[in-house]
């Protein structure tokens, strides 16, 4: 059972005025808000225990490498990963990613095959993009159709024995598709190839069994549950990092250097040259501790609710459309309204302290697939309420009447 009063009061955020309005804060899919326990956990580290980690062994060295270290135990449970050395602390989803897309330049050869889907942001594009680029692999495509959702038999055609890799997103960010990753990753191993699921949309709403879901790699971003921005993980099975080359030559991720000659530390160190950012990840933990004293099946039924009942509400308005209608998807709606650009009606209902994401949501194909510039996209999460979807439905009525 979701306590909304009191969740709300935990986000200091959401008691300001925006243009003199009460803010209503629907861009959770881009990121979303901080509680003041988090908040406190980043002053804590900077007022009482600042410190380098790994490297001292004075007081707040050890203090600092402790809550640390501890965070990245707080996440391996969290995700279920076998190991905490599984748990590489990186500055976020997309560096994770190309973390793993270099590394694989070196695994690749000319027509090795990849494949990613039509649903992907482009931080699950992009990096691919450039590794055929680097090595001469073929980039191949899911498609998705009309309800937002990936045409698993067109999967099916495309694996072969040339495929190496398959990177899908848990959950469309656009659409908030929630796409069948399980069912992804079995396919892809029984014909040898490995997987990596982009999990920066799911966290937020779906708490993932990294064992059970069997993915070699799996990536997220702090800043979409909760955390601060610049910190994220990734997760990859041990015998794939110990394949995988290290991305950045530095300190920390060395076990011995001469000028003949480096060896490098084991994982997690191997990733993680550099000072990181030390109070990022200790808040990280934080946060998940937050989110999972709520309990992540509360938060899903909740946002569920929220997502079911603005649903309804916003089809009211006559010449909305919305794009993404899978039956399984997470608290997202994507719209449009008659022929309105989206910039225009976010420009409006900002002015009524409404914020919501406009554009093609750093996922372009999409929008091209069904012809439109972009959408308007509200997303939601458990400290929104119902009373906000209300608000939301009548700026959304007062900017047509403007605009039409």
């Amino acid at each position: 059972m979701i306590d909304i009063k009191k969740i709300r009061a935990d986000f200091p955020i959401l008691s300001q005025k925006i243009n003199g309005k009460q803010l209503v804060y629907l861009d959770n899919a881009a990121t979303n808000q901080k509680p003041q326990v988090v908040i406190d956990s980043i002053v804590n580290y900077y007022s009482t225990f600042n410190s380098n980690i790994h490297r001292g062994v004075h007081t707040l060295s050890q203090k600092a490498t402790n809550a640390y270290e501890e965070a990245r135990i707080k996440l391996q449970k969290h995700f279920n990963a076998k190991k905490s050395y599984e748990i590489i602390l990186t500055a976020g989803t997309t560096h994770s990613i190309n973390i793993v897309a270099t590394g694989f330049s070196s695994l690749l050869k000319k027509g090795d095959e990849i494949i990613v889907s039509a649903l992907e942001h482009h931080s699950n594009i992009v990096p691919w993009q450039m590794l055929c680029e680097r090595t001469g692999a073929i980039l191949k495509v899911i498609p998705m159709n009309l309800e937002g959702e990936l045409v698993m038999s067109e999967y099916d055609k495309l694996l072969s024995d040339k495929t190496k890799l398959v990177f899908v997103n848990h959950v469309s960010n656009a659409l908030g598709t929630i796409n069948p990753i399980k069912k992804i990753i079995d396919k892809a191993h029984n014909i040898g190839a490995a997987v990596l699921i982009d999990g920066a949309q799911s966290c937020p709403h779906i708490k993932p069994d990294l064992q059970e879901l069997d993915a070699d790699f799996y990536v997220a971003s702090a800043h979409k549950l909760c955390g601060p921005t610049g910190v994220g993980i990734l997760y990859g099975k041990a015998a794939w990092l110990n394949k995988l080359p290290p991305y950045q030559g530095g300190g920390e991720m060395i076990k011995k250097v001469t000028f003949e000659k480096t060896t490098y530390a084991d994982s997690p160190h191997k990733f993680e040259a550099g000072t990181p950012n030390i109070a990022g990840v200790i808040a990280f933990g934080v946060a998940i501790d937050y989110m999972n004293a709520i309990g992540f099946d509360n938060i899903a039924s909740y946002e569920d609710e929220l997502l079911q009942y603005a649903t309804k509400k916003l089809l009211q308005i006559e010449g909305l459309k919305i794009y993404g209608t899978s039956q399984h998807k997470t608290a997202v709606i994507s719209f449009n309204i008659n022929e309105i650009h989206p910039f225009d009606i976010g420009t409006i209902i900002d002015k009524l302290g409404i914020a919501v994401r406009t554009g093609h949501h750093c996922a372009q194909p999409i929008m091209d697939f069904y012809n439109i510039p972009g959408t308007i996209r509200a997303s939601f999460t458990f400290y929104n309420t119902f009373e906000e979807i209300d608000l939301l439905y009548n700026a959304l009525i007062k900017a047509k009447t403007m605009l039409c």
